[in-house]
Formats: C-alpha cells, structure tokens, sequence
C-alpha cells in the first residue's frame, strides 16, 4: 500500500471518527409543523444538543424535541417541539387568554397570537415531568391535550440551540 492510499484512508477514518462524535452530542431536526410559530417554522433545520441536561435541569422556556405515543400518517413515533412551560411542582392553568404559572400570568412575547385562548383546570406538574406549550397556541397539540399530557424528562431527544436553515434565520434558537 503507497504512502499516499494510506493518507488517505487514515483521514477517513479521522473524519468518521469526528463525525460519530459529533452525533454523540448534536441532532439535527428538520421542524414539520405549524405549532412553534412564530419562533419555529416548517421545514426549519435546527440543531438539538442531546448533552443539554446532562449537568443541569430543563427549564422553562427552553424548546425541546421530545419521544410521544402518538404516530405519524406512516405509522412512525412522531417527535414533537415544544417549549416548557412548568417543571416540576409548577401549578400551570390557562384562562382570560393568558397561561399562568404558580399563579401569575406569563409573559409570552413569543406567542404566535399573543394569547392563549381556551380555560384549563389548575394542574401540579409531577416529579421528572415537564408542562409544554406550542408557540402557536391555537395550532398545538401540547401537555394541554390529553394525548400529550405532561412529558417525562425521559422523553427528552434534545434541546433546541441553533437554527442552521433558512439562511436568513441562522442562529440561535431563543
């Protein structure tokens, strides 16, 4: 085997090697619906970090793709993105068009609509569990429905952190 071949086969195996490694700690996720409008949109391709909370807890806020029972018209597990709402212990209720967590309503520039429209019961987010909300409020299917519910912090896939695509929206995902 030349010097040359050998070169050559020694960077394929560096670049496989990184690449392997890199996919140990960042997903990439192509966005398929409406429901984070208008901070995500269909067919945006971010990026999750699968690592996020390896060293620190969910918070609200942050936008999470996660595992779900329900199934995709092929019959696949449908992943969903959402942003957290409540973490454990957290009381979340919804009414007068606003969300409320342990009682004071929050603000959700973010929101699609501006508000949340609908009446929810007060509920406890449970130990390891988490309270998720679509930004598009009125196109969601979220802890607010009972296919969802609250989520375990097992179903977990990634954080969201950076949008790579369209172009015009590079950057991270906030």
């Amino acid at each position: 085997m030349s010097e040359n071949t050998k070169e050559w086969i020694k960077d394929i195996a560096i670049a496989v090697a990184v690449g392997l490694l890199i996919i140990q700690f960042i997903k990439p996720t192509i966005v398929k619906e409406h429901s984070m409008e208008a901070t995500l949109h269909e067919n945006d391709y971010i990026f999750l970090s699968r690592q996020a909370y390896l060293f620190g807890e969910p918070e609200s806020g942050d936008i999470i793709v996660f595992h779900t029972n329900l199934k995709t018209s092929e019959g696949r597990e449908k992943l969903l993105v959402k942003r957290i709402i409540g973490v454990p212990g957290d009381t979340i209720s919804v009414s007068d068009g606003s969300v409320f967590r342990n009682g004071v309503a929050l603000d959700e520039p973010y929101t699609l609509e501006g508000y949340t429209g609908g009446y929810m019961e007060e509920v406890t987010v449970p130990e390891n569990s988490l309270f998720v909300m679509g930004d598009n409020r009125q196109n969601s299917i979220d802890s607010r429905d009972p296919s969802v519910g609250c989520i375990s912090e097992d179903q977990i896939v990634g954080k969201a952190f950076f949008r790579l695509y369209p172009f015009n929206s590079i950057g991270t995902v906030k």
